[in-house]
């Protein structure tokens, strides 16, 4: 009986706040439609889990420019779900902290965000063509995914100008400058400083408002 109870009380906690479903398309929310999915290992069972990417549907956010023609602004967010040979367990849900991938570059195009799943990591990565890119790492630890890194390139055109690495794990910013100001692509002659950060807990996943207001510049 103590053992039937037990199995109960452990049943009834994944069901409240793991949210236990068949399906991965039954964890998404009305007023959304899946823009990409993404399978791989995020909690090192090596079972690939689900990563959901999905995408609102407000009709009133979909305009017409002159110019550009039909763009549908309506924001993306995350889910994350673990596999549990048989079932999922919802591990993560951000419904709108990614933007459309239809915003305005200005005189370039916009970022374009890609999600990829190695080592047990999530990365979250904009590219953003001859100007560079910046990613994010996050792991899962505890009960959520926490952001343990940061790197970054900006370019001009085939040079780098700069590169930005972070550790939130180890608390160390390591920054890399072209000194070859007349360099090709391949040619670039980096100094490098280093220096320890403060910061007194890691970002969460399910934190984040909106990634392009994330500033790592503070680090």
């Amino acid at each position: 009986m103590k053992k039937l109870l037990t199995f109960f009380l452990m049943t009834l906690t994944i069901t409240v706040f793991g949210q236990v479903k068949q399906k991965t398309n039954d964890f998404i929310p009305k007023g959304f439609i899946v823009f990409e999915k993404i399978p791989g290992d995020l909690n090192k069972d090596s079972i690939d889990d689900c990563v959901l990417i999905i995408k609102g549907t407000d009709t009133g956010k979909i305009t017409t420019d002159e110019y550009r023609g039909q763009s549908d602004r309506n924001r993306r967010g995350i889910i994350v779900l673990f596999n549990k040979k048989g079932h999922y367990e919802l591990a993560l849900k951000n419904y709108d902290c990614f933007s459309s991938e239809q915003e305005d570059g200005g005189v370039y195009f916009a970022p374009k965000l890609s999600i990829e799943i190695k080592k047990g990591n999530l990365y979250v990565h904009y590219g953003h063509g001859r100007y560079g890119y910046w990613k994010y790492t996050f792991r899962f630890q505890k009960t959520d995914f926490e952001l343990i890194g940061y790197d970054a390139s900006d370019n001009h055109g085939p040079v780098v100008n700069s590169k930005t690495s972070i550790n939130f794990s180890t608390k160390i910013k390591q920054v890399k400058v072209n000194t070859n100001e007349s360099a090709d692509g391949g040619e670039e002659v980096f100094k490098t400083t280093s220096k320890k950060i403060k910061i007194d807990k890691l970002i969460k996943l399910s934190d984040v408002k909106d990634f392009d207001e994330l500033d790592m510049s503070i680090y």
